[in-house]
């Protein structure tokens, strides 16, 4: 009887997340994504010259917060429970 139940167990293939989980989880890594783009470049080719670009408000203030709410986004896709039923 053991034997049986655990072929059906094993016959049962579902996945750990659904389709609004893994919209997302997408979500998340496009904010993550755009924000490490965004904080590429401001480099110098002369390595003597000084180009204070590195410091303009999208690398230091923009970038980050992307990455942070990209984070915060896939957390949430982890954590989220589509088969709630709300009352």
């Amino acid at each position: 009887m053991g034997e049986q139940k655990r072929k059906e167990d094993l016959q049962k293939k579902h996945f750990v997340f659904q389709r609004k989980n893994y919209k997302f989880m997408l979500i998340g890594i496009a904010f993550i994504t755009l924000g490490f783009i965004l904080m590429t470049g401001g480099g110098s080719d002369d390595p003597t010259v000084f180009n204070p670009e590195i410091y303009s408000w999208r690398r230091i203030r923009l970038a980050p917060a992307l990455i942070l709410i990209g984070f915060g986004i896939e957390v949430y896709a982890i954590l989220l429970n589509p088969n709630k039923k709300e009352e």
